[in-house]
């Protein structure tokens, strides 16, 4: 089989949109799932991207994953809810909690939405970026699958609890979206695909020594937290955002329960601020812009890329060449009877 295939972005979203809805997946669920998960891939991330429908299409035949999600409010203030995802599929959920903080924030200046009982949602960067596009800065983060060292353990002790900020600029948001270890597991996957070394901080080996091995880091479940500490002790208040704050499973009851990476039952935390609350929205756009600028003429030769400028770039390119999907993503699609032409 080829290294990888080109796709379009519309024929990616509907050969996804397609396979769920041959899973019994509603329409409205089925679309947002879809649009999605192919942007992740658009944006250059294919590790969050549909290498993860099997895992999902899986989770939905076995019963982990519920097909057509009952989405229920828990508890509910003003400017405050927690909602019951009935474990659905987390990229569906996460979108419709995103949209509670939104609506919450244009009326009280901050809305803020904690789901629980919520499957893998991809990638954050969606979710901050979906707040962002509606002109509010959104912030967000979830509990994981423990799979990351924490203050010098030798196995992992915490999920990589990921963290994504997204602020709105024209013509496109600055989002950034970050994982407590050095790198996500998804990314180390896809050096492992790609056929390529990592840097010797990402993880330890069986031996508990860097390695360089993608493989070994893989195999033996040993990510190493960014910042050593810092990235600990971040991650550990994502979980008290999330799991303890919704009362719900911590990383290694999730992972005790479900160890496939579908990361059902756990908690995802979703913030929205409505920038008009606290300053007139376009003297904040004249401050980003003029971050940006002090930035960019800050040293001669010196090219500073904002958080998520990269993704960008890369879906204006993809768009014109087609969305790239390694052939090990292909097949693995095909075990779920996914195919890709």
């Amino acid at each position: 089989m080829a290294d990888e295939i080109r796709v379009k972005h519309e024929t990616l979203i509907a050969l996804i949109r397609d396979a769920l809805a041959d899973e019994g997946v509603p329409s409205p669920i089925r679309d947002v799932e879809a649009e999605v998960m192919a942007e992740s891939d658009l944006l250059g991330v294919p590790s969050h991207g549909v290498r993860m429908l099997p895992g999902l299409i899986r989770g939905i035949r076995e019963g982990r994953a519920s097909r057509n999600p009952r989405l229920t409010i828990l508890r509910e203030r003003a400017a405050t809810c927690v909602l019951d995802g009935d474990n659905g599929p987390g990229r569906f959920v996460s979108t419709r909690a995103m949209q509670m903080a939104v609506d919450r924030a244009r009326d009280f200046g901050v809305g803020v939405c904690l789901a629980t009982r919520v499957t893998h949602w991809g990638r954050a960067h969606a979710y901050a970026y979906r707040a962002a596009r509606a002109g509010m800065i959104g912030i967000c983060t979830t509990n994981a699958i423990t799979n990351m060292l924490a203050f010098g353990s030798s196995r992992p002790l915490l999920g990589n609890n990921p963290l994504a900020i997204a602020v709105p600029k024209n013509p496109d948001p600055i989002v950034l979206d970050m994982a407590m270890s050095q790198a996500a597991v998804g990314k180390v996957g896809t050096y492992l695909r790609e056929g390529k070394k990592v840097p010797s901080n990402w993880g330890l080996d069986a031996s508990g020594q860097p390695t360089d091995d993608p493989a070994a880091i893989l195999s033996s479940g040993r990510l190493v937290p960014f910042g050593e500490h810092k990235g600990s002790g971040l991650a550990f208040m994502m979980e008290l955002l999330t799991a303890a704050l919704a009362g719900g499973f911590l990383s290694g009851e999730i992972a005790q329960a479900d160890s496939t990476g579908l990361d059902p039952n756990s908690t995802k935390f979703f913030l929205a601020l409505d920038i008009q609350s606290f300053v007139d929205k376009e003297r904040f756009a004249a401050r980003v812009a003029d971050l940006l600028a002090h930035l960019a003429s800050a040293e001669p030769g010196l090219t500073i890329t904002y958080p998520g400028e990269r993704g960008w770039q890369t879906r204006d390119r993809y768009l014109a060449e087609g969305i790239p999907i390694h052939g090990e993503i292909v097949a693995q699609l095909g075990t779920v009877g996914v195919m890709v032409a």
